[in-house]
């Protein structure tokens, strides 16, 4: 006896279950949406364009959607640029020691603060949420970090950062939702606060650090203030964000110096590949742009997964 194979189900296609005024509605929608996609995209494209054209087009605005006589000679050139390299390797720096100790003692203190072993948790969990709320503005600011010698010293990048509230707000938020029964079991196992912390939390709460790497790498990335009210003596401490202020107002200055650095009759050469305030200052941008735009897309689907994915459930 042969039996009929079950007919295959019709797929419909949600557009077209909808009333002709939903319809409307959606696309108005996808077109505002995509709209608003254009607009935030649009000054990165543009720039990166504007980078690979020919300087003598790009210098009189006429790059405007489509790269023309695509050259990377600016790219070729940055390398003599004096001191961005460097500039460069201490943006580097910063950006992995700091966001790897902002990682860690804000996981460490949000677990802390959900501990009710600890002794005024409240109190000091308070005493750490307030500091949000109130500054004391730049010029305490500068004369406290000169006074802990943090002035002139690469270590000012790194310690008035790693201490932020909303991270620890964060973890503190994201450790209270974790099933009690993962701790005292381990608890009971012998294992003490840091082992717990270090073989039991930090495994489950990645998704939450994962995120807050990615606001404290972009915060130390694109950190400036610092760099210009703490460095004022150590020109070897700049970063590239730094170096970034001072190419694009000083541009033209900076043109000179790489003509004169480079060989100045294969510049002079061509008009298209000749060095321009406006191809320095795009060029430049997009390598202090890059990275970010280049990392965070792998970071990106941590926020939205889930918490406690094969966990105990209480």
């Amino acid at each position: 006896m042969t039996t009929k194979a079950a007919p295959k189900k019709k797929h419909i296609n949600p557009m077209n279950r909808q009333s002709p005024g939903d319809r409307v509605i959606s696309v108005l929608t996808y077109f505002i949406y995509a709209i608003f996609a254009f607009v935030c995209a649009y000054p990165f494209y543009y720039i990166i364009i504007n980078s690979i054209s020919a300087n003598n087009l790009s210098e009189r605005g006429k790059v405007l959607f489509l790269p023309m006589e695509i050259h990377f000679k600016n790219y070729e050139r940055m390398v003599n640029i004096p001191g961005l390299m460097d500039a460069a390797k201490i943006s580097l720096l910063r950006t992995l020691v700091g966001t790897l100790l902002t990682v860690l003692i804000a996981a460490f203190l949000g677990y802390m603060f959900t501990r009710d072993t600890m002794w005024k948790r409240k109190l000091w969990f308070r005493f750490v949420a307030v500091t949000m709320y109130f500054n004391a503005g730049i010029i305490p600011w500068v004369l406290c970090m000169r006074n802990l010698g943090l002035a002139n010293n690469f270590w000012g990048y790194i310690f008035p950062m790693i201490v932020q509230p909303f991270y620890i707000i964060l973890c503190k938020t994201y450790c209270e939702s974790v099933p009690k029964e993962l701790q005292e079991a381990a608890e009971i196992d012998g294992a003490g606060t840091l082992r717990v912390f270090w073989q039991i939390m930090l495994p489950v709460v990645k998704p939450i650090l994962a995120t807050i790497a990615i606001f404290a790498a972009v915060n130390q990335w694109n950190a400036f203030q610092d760099n210009l009210l703490l460095m004022t003596n150590r020109p070897d401490l700049d970063t590239l964000q730094y170096k970034l202020w001072q190419y694009i107002t000083q541009a033209n200055s900076l043109k000179a110096l790489i003509s004169n650095t480079t060989n100045s009759s294969a510049i002079m050469a061509g008009l298209a590949t000749a060095a321009t305030a406006t191809s320095i200052r795009m060029s430049v941008t997009v390598v202090v742009v890059l990275p970010v735009m280049l990392i965070y897309p792998f970071f990106q689907r941590y926020f939205t997964k889930g918490i406690m994915i094969g966990a105990v459930k209480g």
